[in-house]
């Protein structure tokens, strides 16, 4: 299987394309599976904390609200009345340690044309860290994260109109980079063209290729070569 280009169904010339929107966890580079275990313990420590449940409880609460509001967030808030700032505060310790320079990867976005900015469900702090430590801060115009889409995460189609809007972005001339196939769909419904970076992670099992998915790719890097050359 080629893992920098397998269609371009319905895709933008490359060429033409004025912005570059990337998501960051998984996308930009891979959660280590050290870092998944403490995303987890943490929000189960705060979930069995603030809703006084057991461990196991918290955990069901925590997938449940995943499934159903598309951020356990947002599930807290909507169905608990959470101050989302108590939640980030409490999972701002997360060791980031696991997350290394990635000079190729910094090489690729300084080279490819266009405006470039970061989508993510995760918070401001936990991303310009992220961004920090791989060494990409510089190459990225913008981050739009959960507060900003008014802790609305993806994929509500409301909140990719709000960033469009915010920062003046023509979504037909518009890539999106993701690793979770569902929040392409909205994207694409906009007119952005999509790019699937195909992980090992559960949600990424059984994904039918659809319309909504015009490139895929295991390689990011690769893909950016490509991209690259043809624009």
């Amino acid at each position: 299987m080629n893992p920098r280009l397998e269609k371009e169904k319905n895709s933008l010339p490359l060429v033409d394309v004025e912005s570059w929107i990337f998501d960051l966890d998984n996308t930009l580079y891979r959660t280590s599976p050290g870092m998944l275990a403490q995303i987890d313990d943490l929000m189960g420590s705060f979930i069995s904390d603030f809703l006084n449940v057991d461990r196991v409880e918290a955990r069901r609460i925590q997938k449940g609200y995943f499934r159903s509001h598309g951020l356990t967030l947002r599930g807290l808030m909507v169905e608990h009345d959470l101050d989302p700032q108590d939640y980030i505060d409490h999972l701002s310790v997360l060791d980031l340690s696991d997350v290394k320079p990635d000079p190729e990867l910094a090489d690729r976005l300084a080279r490819l044309p266009g405006r470039k900015i970061i989508y993510t469900n995760a918070f401001t702090e936990h991303t310009r860290e992220v961004m920090e430590r791989i060494g990409i801060t510089d190459h990225f115009n913008a981050v739009y994260d959960i507060s900003d889409a008014d802790f609305v995460p993806k994929p509500a189609i409301d909140s990719y109109r709000r960033l469009c809007d915010l920062h003046d972005i023509d979504s037909s001339r518009s890539v999106m980079v993701e690793d979770i196939a569902r929040n392409l769909k909205p994207a694409a419904e906009l007119g952005m063209t999509t790019v699937w970076v195909r992980t090992n992670t559960s949600w990424a099992k059984d994904v039918k290729e659809t319309d909504h998915i015009h490139h895929i790719t295991d390689d990011l890097k690769s893909w950016l070569d490509d991209a690259i050359i043809r624009s």
